[in-house]
Formats: structure tokens, C-alpha cells, sequence
């Protein structure tokens, strides 16, 4: 993990676009943000160049056209982003995570069953 770059909320909301489609031009970006954000064309761009020195995307140039697709994959991303919170949050305790996520936050039964399944497999692992 020590290799995923540190991406900010904002980034995120770039990577997700990319993460679901790639490669696409700053264009295509600018355009699937356009509908959810207020952001102009130059923050955009501006992002997606930080994101290429972060080594979290990279590019290829076909004339004056950039093509941008992800460095990292987003389940990488998300290990770290929640290895971070839970240091941040609950100083490492990842039960304490799960107990307040489990008291606090409504879970399907497959969200359950699958909890159930972790757990077991845990106690069996000891």
C-alpha cells in the first residue's frame, strides 16, 4: 500500500469516472462531471494532471489529445482509504469499526450472511 497515492475527495470524484470507463480525453472527463458538478474545465484538467503526478493516472498523447486511464486500481485505493480511517477514527480498532457500523447503519440480510460468513471464518482461523 505504501505505493497508492494519496488521492482527495475531489480526485476521487475523478478517478471514479475513469475507474468506470477508460481511457477517455479531459474532454469526455469534463463532460461526466459536468451533470453532478459546478466545476469548470480547468479545475478538471488541473486534477487530472495533479492525479498523473500522483502516479495515480497515467496518459497517452495522440497529437494534442490525452488519453487518461487509472495507475491504480480503485479496490487499492479503498484498502488504503479505509486502513487511513480506521487508524484516523478508531485508532486501529477494527472491531470497534464493525461495532459502530453495526449498531449505527441499517445491513441487508446478504450484507449480514456475508458478515457471518467473515466472522466464522475468523473464529475457525484462531
Amino acid at each position: 500500500m505504501a505505493n497508492t497515492p494519496k488521492i482527495s475527495e475531489a480526485e476521487w470524484d475523478v478517478m471514479e469516472v475513469l475507474w468506470r470507463r477508460n481511457p477517455l480525453t479531459a474532454l469526455e472527463v469534463v463532460q461526466e462531471l459536468a451533470a453532478s458538478k459546478a466545476w469548470k474545465d480547468q479545475t478538471i484538467r488541473t486534477m487530472l494532471g495533479r492525479l498523473v503526478r500522483k502516479k495515480a493516472l497515467t496518459f497517452r498523447a495522440d497529437g494534442k489529445v490525452y488519453y487518461y486511464r487509472p495507475a491504480v486500481a480503485r479496490e487499492q485505493c479503498v484498502r488504503e482509504e479505509s486502513q487511513s480511517f480506521l487508524e484516523r477514527v478508531f485508532e486501529g480498532a477494527t472491531g470497534s469499526l464493525l461495532v459502530h457500523f453495526a449498531k449505527n447503519k441499517p445491513l441487508t440480510q446478504q450484507e449480514l450472511a456475508e458478515l457471518e460468513t467473515i466472522l466464522r471464518q475468523k473464529r475457525k482461523a484462531k
